[in-house]
């Protein structure tokens, strides 16, 4: 196919290699603008699922063998500084 493509270029060398690169930029513009757009939907690549990787933490009920909440030692969820003000000295006018 290519051979024959090549064959098929008019102008000698040059006319061929200028021709050889418009059909492969056209190629590729009608991929990038008209297939590749087309085919986003069809494919995976935004299901994506993220697990919080804390056992005992599944939204669907947890593991069917365990009743009732266990406890995970050191899992207070306790922040060490206050976050209802911001602690920090407001700028002075010289800086």
């Amino acid at each position: 196919m290519y051979a024959w493509i090549w064959r098929r270029l008019p102008f000698g060398l040059p006319g061929k290699l200028l021709g050889s690169l418009l059909i492969t930029a056209s190629l590729l513009a009608l991929l990038w603008y008209v297939v590749f757009p087309w085919a986003e939907p069809l494919l995976p690549f935004d299901d994506v699922q993220v697990e919080s990787g804390v056992p005992g933490d599944d939204p669907a009920g947890g593991d069917p063998g365990v009743e009732g909440e266990q406890e995970i030692p050191g899992d207070e969820h306790e922040i060490p500084y206050d976050t209802e003000q911001n602690n920090t000295p407001p700028p002075s006018p010289t800086r």
